[in-house]
């Protein structure tokens, strides 16, 4: 390496480097040195390093350091200092010192600066965060646990430890599902956890009900959430447990008088529903065909209350199960086991909102009541009932392979039609009629919001 020098290497190097004689004068600085702590080199040189800047490196632990740790221990590594210097504000330095042999044997000291403030700053604030996060969490009354990505606990509110009985140091470190006595262990739950991060999925309201040691039956509704340092890439899952025991407890106390209540009007109106067949009895032809399609509308009505208390609460109205129910009440009123006129139900997995399940379930009945009376002189055919989601609408069809419009006897009264047209209104929609001589289809389109806000499952009918 001919033509460079020994300080051309100490230049290039990125931290501050000071090479001192025994008495601690200095020998040699280089470039970072100065520009780290605005020292001109040819000031420096033979100067003693407390005596720097009027005495601004006259540090007791620094002192220390060269005085009674470098000359005994011979290397010492990281080794922070931390000092307010007059003109440069304040500093941490992180020093490594090594004591050597310069030429004729001469002791002397090495002592490369590097300066951290930022990093020690920065690791300060961060662990002040830290801690207020933590004192913020522990005042959280519900129970709360920070997880890494692969579902390991950081750290664990003190209403947590509390509640599961637990210790800190049991649990950080553990994956979720191995707490406890396997209460977590729960496929689905781990799989949403899972994709918490990458995904950016928050986590909402999910219900987990299990016994739990010390506590019985309990159910925690959970609530996940991707939480992150900025500046560092650490990102974590900030999981909160709600215990919705009690709330859950009363959920179904009201489900379940609530599908009593329902059961009870359905009752009644079965009741009302046998009077009519007994009037019916009794009345002249002329009067039959007005008892059957008030039967028929009551029967639609007790239907509702059927679906709801099957479903055990008075929430939305699962469609394909309603609209098969008032199919066989129209079976059973107006058509008897042995006619030739078949009623069917196609309909989407959809909801609808209580508040629109009785006018939707009477449009229909208008509507099948009408292709009944009028579609099928001869006694046989085919009616079909349709519910299905469309991109621009919610759309209920009635279909029949009759003779069509235009070939149906005329004398009726004009108020079944009245009535669909006033339960579409009620619901926003609008009537549209095709027919022709393979038969008749009506249409009435709805606005999507009859139908219930929350996702459904498909079920079967």
């Amino acid at each position: 390496m001919d033509g460079i020098s020994a300080q051309d290497i100490i230049d290039t190097v990125r931290d501050g480097l000071i090479v001192l004689d025994a008495d601690l004068r200095i020998v040699s600085v280089n470039r970072s040195f100065c520009v780290m702590f605005d020292v001109v080199a040819e000031r420096a040189m033979g100067q003693k390093l407390y005596d720097l800047g009027d005495g601004q490196w006259d540090i007791p632990e620094l002192r220390r350091l060269l005085e009674e740790i470098v000359p005994t221990a011979s290397t010492v590594e990281a080794y922070d200092v931390e000092h307010d210097f007059p003109d440069i504000g304040r500093k941490v330095m992180r020093l490594n010192a090594r004591k050597v042999f310069g030429s004729e044997n001469h002791t002397q000291f090495v002592l490369a600066i590097d300066d951290v403030t930022d990093a020690v700053i920065a690791q300060r604030d961060a662990d002040r965060a830290r801690l207020l996060a933590q004192s913020i969490v522990d005042t959280v009354r519900d129970p709360i646990v920070i997880l890494e990505h692969d579902l390991t606990v950081v750290t664990a509110s003190r209403a947590f430890l509390d509640l599961f009985g637990s210790a800190s140091i049991e649990i950080e470190g553990r994956r979720l599902e191995e707490l406890g006595k396997g209460q977590w262990n729960v496929a689905a739950l781990t799989s949403l956890l899972t994709r918490v991060v990458p995904d950016d999925a928050p986590l909402n309201d999910y219900l987990l009900e299990d016994e739990f040691p010390g506590l019985g039956r309990r159910v925690f509704k959970i609530n996940a959430r991707k939480v992150y340092r900025p500046g560092n890439h650490v990102t974590r899952l900030l999981v909160y447990f709600e215990d919705a025991t009690e709330a859950t407890a009363a959920d179904r106390h009201r489900d379940t008088l609530a599908a009593e209540l329902a059961h009870r009007i359905k009752n009644s109106l079965q009741i009302i529903s046998a009077f009519v067949s007994f009037e019916i009895r009794r009345a002249s032809e002329p009067c039959v065909v007005g008892y059957r399609a008030m039967q028929a509308r009551i029967n639609a009505v007790a239907e509702l209350y059927e679906v709801i208390a099957s479903s055990t609460a008075f929430g939305p109205v699962y469609m394909p199960n309603y609209l098969a129910g008032i199919a066989s009440s129209l079976r059973s009123s107006l058509l008897g086991d042995a006619s030739g006129i078949t009623i069917s139900v196609v309909a989407d997995a959809l909801e609808i909102d209580p508040d629109h399940a009785v006018p939707m379930g009477l449009l229909a009945n208008e509507l099948a009541t009408n292709a009944v009376k009028y579609a099928f002189p001869s006694g046989t055919g085919k009616i079909e009932i349709g519910f299905r989601n469309r991109d621009d609408g919610v759309v209920l069809t009635i279909h029949d392979n009759g003779i069509g419009l235009g070939a149906a006897p005329k004398g009726g009264t004009g108020m079944g039609s009245r009535f669909v047209a006033a339960f579409a209104k009620q619901l926003g929609g609008s009537v549209a009629t095709a027919s022709g001589s393979s038969g008749t289809t009506v249409t009435v389109r709805f606005p999507t919001n009859i139908l219930a806000a929350r996702p459904l499952e498909p079920r079967a009918i």
